[in-house]
């Protein structure tokens, strides 16, 4: 399996799973200057970011450890550009979460990390 049908997988696993959790998705890999946002997905009336983050094993840090400062940025970044896009969602409370997915890509285990940074931090 390649990496991008890994990433394809794993990222579609995780939509599935999220959806299975309540949140409704508006936009799946939303590109813009900044960046490009995996998911984003409506919670009880908030507009949620999410970056979905695989790895097979622990190595280097694991997945969260893989949201550094620089992609922390880009994603706030990418965001302000998604909500300058659509207008009517602006005004809504945000969050960025990070799900990070191991183990076999078609049935990953899932540690969604709610609220994993601010935009301020970006």
């Amino acid at each position: 399996m390649t990496a991008r049908a890994r990433g394809a997988a794993v990222e579609a696993a995780a939509l599935a799973w999220l959806q299975h959790q309540g949140l409704r998705l508006l936009a799946r890999n939303a590109h813009s200057r900044g960046g490009e946002l995996d998911l984003v997905m409506e919670d009880a009336g908030s507009v949620v970011f999410v970056e979905v983050r695989y790895r097979a094993g622990q190595g280097f840090g694991g997945g969260a450890a893989s949201v550094d400062a620089g992609k922390r940025r880009r994603l706030v970044q990418a965001a302000a550009a998604w909500l300058g896009a659509h207008p009517a969602l602006a005004a809504r409370p945000c969050r960025f979460d990070v799900v990070l997915a191991s183990g076999d890509p078609h049935a990953p285990r899932f540690d969604w990390q709610r609220a994993a940074f601010d935009a301020d931090e970006g």
